[in-house]
């Protein structure tokens, strides 16, 4: 696969950096690293393309194009990262020219990405055959049944799917394995921690990572779910782990 990344802000780094899976990448534990991400592969191969486009724009862009590259890679899924509404809008373009097959816009802060944008983006893209997803928060992205933004998940990003093993006996957790990763690498985090930790404390356990990691998703409330996707990334990590203690 063929990956072309365009991103602002902190979430697009995260994402990026999950991808490449670099040494300085994921900081949580300190000086208590015990390195146990250095055997999941680097994606870095599959990135044709990495634009970081900038956050010290107007209101309203009239002209796109002076901030977005000119000469764009050939991709098959292109995704976007809480870029400026206005920047947004050219993805659609951004993809026709890549010859994209897939376009994904994960939604971690609703200011940046409304759903109305969403849907006018959804609607140009499925129009030229596109396919598309804009999962909120990107860690509820799962199968879709669209070939290319499948794939995407089956190497390992979307929502979190784990392996464990318990010590009933002790009611401790013997093993914790990621078998596919919240985009931003938060379920690292959340696993390493989960590990010989009490049974009984799991939802302290898994809440107080994931804040600690941190998840950057908004804290303001959104209209389509409810609550915050901070909170709703949260649950979304619980209930994965409680699926795997019942497998």
């Amino acid at each position: 696969m063929r990956l072309s990344i365009f991103y602002s802000g902190e979430f697009g780094k995260k994402v990026v950096g999950n991808l490449v899976n670099s040494d300085s990448f994921c900081v949580s534990c300190g000086d208590l690293c015990d390195h146990c991400r250095e055997p999941r592969m680097s994606f870095a191969p599959m990135i044709v393309g990495l634009f970081e486009l900038r956050t010290d724009l107007p209101d309203f862009v009239e002209d796109t194009d002076e901030y977005i590259p000119s000469h764009l890679p050939i991709a098959d899924l292109i995704l976007a990262i809480d870029l400026h509404p206005d920047l947004m809008m050219s993805v659609p373009d951004i993809a026709l020219s890549s010859n994209a097959k897939a376009v994904i816009i994960p939604v971690d802060d609703s200011r940046l990405v409304p759903a109305g944008l969403t849907e006018q983006i959804r609607k140009k893209l499925e129009f030229e055959g596109i396919e598309f997803q804009s999962p909120k928060p990107f860690c509820s992205l799962e199968l879709t049944g669209k070939p290319t933004i499948d794939e995407f998940v089956n190497l390992g990003f979307g929502r979190p799917l784990l392996k464990i093993e318990v010590d009933n006996t002790n009611g401790i957790f013997t093993h914790v394995e990621v078998v596919r990763d919240a985009p931003c690498g938060a379920t690292w985090f959340v696993a390493k921690k989960l590990k010989w930790s009490d049974v009984k404390d799991y939802k302290e356990t898994i809440s107080s990572s994931h804040h600690s990691y941190p998840c950057t998703a908004s804290m303001e409330k959104d209209a389509q779910i409810g609550d915050t996707i901070l909170h709703e990334a949260g649950y979304i990590i619980r209930k994965s782990v409680e699926e795997a203690m019942d497998n």
